[in-house]
């Protein structure tokens, strides 16, 4: 039977495969594209690291293995002190470019078995386009972060040259040498999780960037938090370090404690404490929580602002939820990332590594009762919400898987 006039067959089933590294801020957004994908009838499978991907995906995840080096304690640890180009230089040799080369094993691997339609290769797992190149397979960029989209090395030439020429070594040991797509950007298909109200325009691969918003979806089950601590007479402050500055945050973090104690009249503190550096993870009276893990996602539906390194994954979350923010960049994208926020009018950006508790709490002050930063992190996460997500992000996926189906797909005896 024939499909009636001016109906829209609905879209055949396609197979996708995700390439992401060892990194819960990169692989966080995937998961909610990957449900959505999963809820629409398409299979999706995952190349990593089971010991992290598992966690976040849950139980019944196809997770290919695909094993490399870990960024942060255990793995390729940072000194504290490394910023600038000296940290991205740490990270694309120690981390990035070893990752990409142990990855590339499995990856081809998964691609082989799972036969995907669609690579979706996060933007610093290189393996995962280079890979999907070699063997003709269509990719897309799952890009965690803007930075690189905002020229962020125009002023450092040298820099952006070696870059180039280290990706350029990559490729010839584990991609196709005769191919020219940077191996960051797809030449297909870039899926940005933010907005021009944040990221601004971009200046490079802005023909292929879609920009979805945030990927927000609900996580497995997290350790236990006693919401009952909360105070709903005084506003909740959360700060939090990410999950790759363990090593880099004690200072910073006995500074925030401070100004959560001193500040205890108009705010509560929940601080996020990975390697225990404030002593017992225990309510300290009704100033300051410490736990070494919290449910990030409820917990920033009840707090009034967000302290950070201004990762990119931990902004956008807030922003999604409205909450203004104060920002102490690290290293890597954190400082351009900074800067759109307090270029976006929605928080305050303090210096990580001298900042005193007086600042960081009249850094607090203001963006808790200066009702304008709540405003622009409204608009902001209006713009988030409006952007569609996962649910976009899973169009645009189909879209391209559709196109290619065409292109694969014989349409004459000659063809096949």
């Amino acid at each position: 039977m024939s499909e009636p006039t001016g109906a829209t067959p609905p879209p055949s089933p396609n197979r996708f495969l995700f390439v992401v590294p060892p990194l819960v801020g990169h692989i966080n957004p995937t998961v909610g594209v990957g449900a959505e994908l999963t809820a629409r009838g398409h299979q999706v499978a995952w190349a990593g690291l089971p010991e992290v991907v598992g966690r976040l995906t849950g139980d019944g995840a196809r997770i290919y293995r695909c094993p490399g080096p870990l960024l942060g304690e255990g793995g390729a640890e940072r000194p504290p002190d490394v910023r600038g180009p000296g940290a991205l230089k740490f990270l694309w040799e120690r981390f990035l470019v070893p990752l990409a080369e142990a990855m590339a094993p499995g990856v081809r691997t998964a691609i082989e078995e799972f036969r995907p339609d669609v690579v979706v290769a996060d933007q610093q797992t290189v393996a995962g386009g280079l890979v999907a190149e070699r063997l003709g397979v269509r990719w897309a960029t799952s890009a965690t972060t803007s930075a690189e989209f905002t020229g962020a090395l125009d002023g450092m030439p040298k820099i952006d040259a070696w870059l180039d020429r280290l990706l350029g070594e990559v490729r010839g040991r584990i991609g196709d040498p005769a191919g020219t797509a940077d191996p960051r950007f797809s030449p297909d298909l870039v899926l940005a999780f933010t907005t021009e109200e944040l990221a601004g325009r971009p200046v490079r691969a802005g023909d292929r960037i879609r920009y979805v918003g945030p990927s927000i979806a609900e996580r497995p089950a997290a350790a236990d938090f006693p919401w009952e601590w909360l105070d709903p007479a005084r506003p909740t402050v959360l700060v939090t370090l990410g999950t790759a500055n363990v090593g880099a945050g004690a200072r910073f973090l006995a500074e925030c404690r401070e100004a959560g104690r001193a500040r205890a009249d108009r705010f509560q503190t929940v601080v996020v404490d990975p390697a225990g550096s404030l002593g017992p993870a225990a309510p300290d009276g009704k100033d300051v929580l410490a736990l070494p893990y919290v449910p990030q996602l409820p917990l920033l539906e009840r707090v009034g602002a967000v302290v950070c390194h201004a990762g990119h994954n931990t902004v956008c979350e807030a922003l999604w939820h409205g909450v203004p923010l104060v920002v102490a960049p690290i290293r890597d994208d954190q400082p351009v990332v900074a800067a759109q926020v307090v270029g976006a009018g929605a928080g305050i950006r303090v210096r990580f590594g001298r900042v005193r508790a007086p600042a960081l709490g009249e850094a607090l002050d203001t963006v808790l009762y200066e009702p304008g930063y709540r405003a622009a992190a409204e608009r902001v996460g209006a713009s988030f919400h409006a952007a569609g997500g996962a649910a976009a992000a899973a169009t645009h996926l189909e879209r391209l898987a559709g196109e290619a189906t065409v292109r694969t797909t014989p349409t004459s005896e000659g063809e096949r």
